[in-house]
């Protein structure tokens, strides 16, 4: 996920940053979660300026609110960041990269993770350290006072030997003096160019660059950071330097089988929702089951912690605990390397591969994705890792799907949101990201959560005592779901030999006694998709007794390619020969199947794409989406190309999709007709000559997006009335409400506002896990349309889905229920509730009556409020942001306004 676009809310106008990556702070035996963000200015002489920004954050990085500004460090001249390894260390391609960022005044060590995130966050860092010319101008950073006077106890360090004589700098920049040295980045991303000369002798023992190490130091773990041709695995995962290496990988891929092997791999694959528990017993039942050492273990949780600081928040100490429970836990014939975890709240992933086969795993990279309500909470969602082994491309993806019998669609919906969003960045930024499904094995493991139906409990157990599971076994949802092609569409999944997995009192083998009862079912499950992978077994391990699931294993034997070193650099020969035949032979053409798109009927939060193929002549080219001048994007913000560039061999095709998909950020503007559905795409070759797509459609309006005092003052629905009285409300200032000079009379409060919240009062008060539940997509699609055509005897959708639309319809107004005006008042008042009332009493009339509703709604309904109650209060548009005391100001406000009465 891009958390830059979180530290983004926190700037000041003419502050920029452009690549963020979370980290760990190292300090000793500490470890604290920083997430680390380059800033850029742009000074009115034209220079740029940067610092080092590192937040503090609690959860997931969504928006400003997440984040607290730490520490700043400016990008001076005596600014170093290194990639070091502690001694003794062995390298493991796939593991975090350690960096120490020194100055004149102080010296830190982090932890990021290993990918194209960190590569990319290294390569923005080395291209925005000052250079080394005496002529240049020393950077000042006036633009960062501003910091200093916000945070009295923030240092700014001072740049240090910027009075040197030329050629005497001290501690100058090793990271690559303005990025002229950055191509001696190693393929794998794992190192930076370092000047060896420059401050090694200042490195605590315990820390020395890892290019020091000489080649007798590695050990057989290590992968080598020399270039040979035998080696594919890093030939392909180099960033391009141009045209030809493109084309040298397009046939080195369509070739693969020319020059490599299938070899058969033992693989664990296990999952296990443990409840909320620390672990109490040794894993090795589990985990050490069979008698020969796997190559390969993925091993997948759920519920690793329920309690609700682990649901808002990022940290649990559940995460070191199980850590450490599997790696005791791994079969004791072999010696293992940690490549990756992962975790997202509860849910949480962990590879290993023996020692010997770490040199062989490359392109590490791990991406999240919640599925819970608006999708912010991860209670629910998948993790995933994928890795390059050998010249096989292998996703892991472990998921906790929906709960209760019931919710079928909506786990699949889950599925469906997995699928389509989990996205991994490519080495080669010019690649588009790669999706589950782009991948030579998919392992998919987890909580999936589908029940057995139309039987009831006692039937069920009767089946499972007879050991009748093949009966059982078509009562089951995910069997029939799969069945109907709803989800895990080509995939397979090995025969249920074993009872049902959930649920179980805990600490036994007995089924469930508690008051619900819950009837057993398969919610754990493996599943997997791809060639020359044979199940050798599928098991569940009664032994474990600490959750109210049993956990599940199945041992793989999947062939992958291995590369043979002679015959990969003959096809590599042979292809560099043909290119040298070919090259310069002509200007690049293609042909579109189509050049004038046109969108109808576009609604809030509703998908639409249009698709197009490119086909290319005779000449390999490149092409990309480029932005038209004085525009900073190819496209409008409503509108996506997927992909946006890429590369097309001589008389190949591509499709791509432009995906038209408007939100809170653009509805607005839409509703008033200030922005239509109107652009120019121009696509361009290189080498080659651009080409224009023309893209045009029409936006029905939406009650989504527009401001509360123009809803008021719609009493027919919105869909009913002229598009230029539309635009002239939604434009209408805010105070125009209060003063009674313009139109007739308002609606207290907004009509819509009124149907939602009227609708959960009468049917949603004693309904379990309301707004912590999402609801169904094609739902809220339903309600919106009830909503925006006046239709509300029409409205017919489940209250989780009515529930998650009342928390879009808050989002999406461009002006919170209490005014931008009004914040920096409540932050004054907060505390006093007396005070707190007037401030209130102040708002504008319609936002006041709206207040008042949610109010006495919310006290219905607490936890919700609790949740997102910063949908009421908001910063104010382009503010800077607050400080963690500021934040808990915030808080209190609405806290004290949600308890008491108005």
């Amino acid at each position: 996920m891009d958390q830059s676009v979180a530290i983004q809310e926190t700037l000041a106008e003419g502050e920029y940053c452009p690549q963020a990556v979370q980290g760990v702070l190292c300090e000793g035996d500490s470890r604290q979660s920083r997430l680390l963000g380059l800033v850029r200015y742009r000074l009115e002489h034209g220079s740029q300026e940067h610092a080092l920004f590192l937040y503090t954050h609690r959860r997931m990085a969504i928006t400003g609110d997440d984040v607290s500004l730490d520490q700043i460090v400016p990008v001076s001249r005596d600014f170093t960041l290194e990639e070091v390894s502690p001694d003794g260390e062995l390298y493991i391609l796939g593991s975090d990269v350690t960096v120490q960022l020194d100055t004149a005044e102080l010296s830190l060590v982090f932890q990021l993770p290993f990918g194209s995130q960190t590569r990319m966050f290294l390569h923005e860092v080395a291209r925005a350290c000052p250079g080394f010319d005496p002529a240049t101008r020393d950077p000042e950073f006036l633009w960062l006072s501003r910091y200093r006077c916000a945070e009295p106890e923030l240092e700014l360090p001072t740049p240090s030997g910027c009075n040197s004589a030329p050629g005497t700098w001290p501690g100058y920049a090793t990271i690559g003096g303005g990025g002229s040295n950055f191509d001696g980045l190693r393929p794998n991303g794992k190192g930076l160019p370092v000047d060896q000369s420059s401050r090694g002798q200042d490195k605590p023992e315990s820390l020395q660059p890892r290019q020091n190490k000489s080649k007798s130091e590695i050990t057989s773990m290590v992968r080598s950071s020399t270039i040979t041709v035998s080696d594919k695995a890093h030939i392909l995962s180099m960033q391009k330097f141009g045209l030809r290496d493109t084309i040298v990988k397009s046939h080195l891929v369509q070739k693969e089988e020319d020059y490599t092997y299938i070899q058969n791999f033992r693989f664990f694959v296990g999952t296990y929702n443990v409840n909320g528990q620390s672990p109490k017993e040794c894993l090795r039942p589990w985990l050490s089951d069979g008698v020969q050492a796997p190559d390969v273990y993925c091993v997948g949780f759920q519920e690793l912690d329920l309690s609700k600081e682990a649901f808002f928040f990022h940290d649990t100490p559940k995460e070191e605990e199980w850590f450490k429970a599997v790696s005791e836990g791994l079969h004791p014939d072999a010696k293992y390397a940690k490549v990756k975890l992962i975790r997202l709240v509860g849910i949480m992933l962990l590879l290993y591969v023996k020692q010997e086969h770490a040199a062989y795993v490359s392109e590490v990279e791990a991406e999240t994705v919640g599925t819970g309500i608006m999708g912010r909470m991860g209670n629910k969602g998948g993790v995933a890792i994928r890795f390059q082994f050998h010249n096989t491309s292998i996703c892991v993806v472990n998921s906790h799907l929906a709960a209760h019998i019931e919710e079928y669609e909506r786990r699949n919906q889950d599925y469906k949101d997995i699928c389509s969003r989990m996205q991994f960045c490519q080495l080669d930024p010019s690649r588009p990201p790669l999706t589950i499904s782009k991948h030579d094995v998919i392992l998919w493991l987890g909580d999936l959560n589908y029940r057995i139906e139309e039987l009831d409990v006692e039937k069920v157990k009767k089946l499972i005592e007879e050991k009748d599971f093949q009966t059982l076994y078509a009562y089951d949802q995910l069997k029939i779901q799969v069945a109907a092609k709803t989800v895990f569409e080509g995939f397979t999944e090995g025969e249920l030999t074993f009872q049902p997995t959930y649920k179980y009192d805990t600490g036994s083998d007995d089924w469930d006694t508690s008051e619900k009862c819950r009837a057993p079912a398969w919610c754990d499950r493996i599943l997997w998709k791809g060639k020359n992978i044979t199940q050798l077994s599928y098991q569940s391990h009664m032994a474990l007794k600490t959750s109210d699931h049993k956990p599940v294993s199945s041992v793989f034997n999947i062939g992958v390619r291995v590369v043979n070193d002679e015959l990969y650099r003959k096809t590599l020969e042979e292809i560099v020969r043909s290119l040298d035949k070919m090259e310069n032979a002509n200007i690049p053409s293609v042909s579109l199947s189509k050049r004038e798109f046109c969108f109808q009927n576009v609604k809030y939060m509703q998908l639409k794409v249009e698709s197009f193929t490119i086909h290319n002549g005779q000449v390999p080219c490149h092409f990309e989406f480029i932005n038209k001048p004085d525009e900073e994007s190819y496209c409008k913000q409503w509108l996506n190309a997927n992909p946006s560039r890429g590369f097309l061999l001589p008389d190949s095709d591509i499709e791509i999709e432009l995906e038209l998909f408007v939100n809170k950020t653009t509805a607005t503007k839409l509703n008033s007709g200030e922005d239509k559905i109107e652009d120019i795409l121009v696509l361009h070759l290189d080498r080659g000559k651009d080409y224009f797509l023309s893209v045009s459609g029409n936006y029905l309006p939406s009650c989504f997006g527009s401001p509360i005092h123009t809803l008021c003052y719609m009493r027919e629905p919105i869909l009913d009335l002229p598009l230029e009285t539309i635009s002239e409300l939604t434009l209408m200032p805010i105070q125009t409400g209060d003063d009674g000079s313009q139109l007739e009379s308002p609606m207290e409060i907004p009509k819509e506002l009124w149907m939602m919240v009227d609708y959960l009062y009468r049917n949603a008060v004693q309904q379990e896990d309301l707004f912590q539940q999402p609801g169904l997509r094609s739902e809220f699609e339903h309600v919106r349309d009830c909503l925006d055509t006046g239709m509300i005897d029409n409205l017919s959708a489940s209250n989780h889905s009515v529930a998650e639309a009342l928390l879009l319809f808050l989002e999406s107004l461009p002006e919170p229920v209490i005014c931008y005006s009004a914040y920096h008042n409540c932050l004054e008042c907060s505390g006093n509730y007396t005070a707190s009332k007037q401030v209130i009493s102040t708002l504008p009339t319609f936002y006041k009556n709206y207040l008042l509703l949610l109010n006495h709604f919310f006290s219905v309904f607490f936890l919700a409020a609790s949740i997102f109650g910063s949908l009421l209060l908001r910063n104010p548009a382009g503010h800077q942001k607050l400080d963690m005391t500021e934040k808990k100001k915030a808080q209190e406000f609405i806290h004290q306004f949600l308890c008491n009465p108005l």
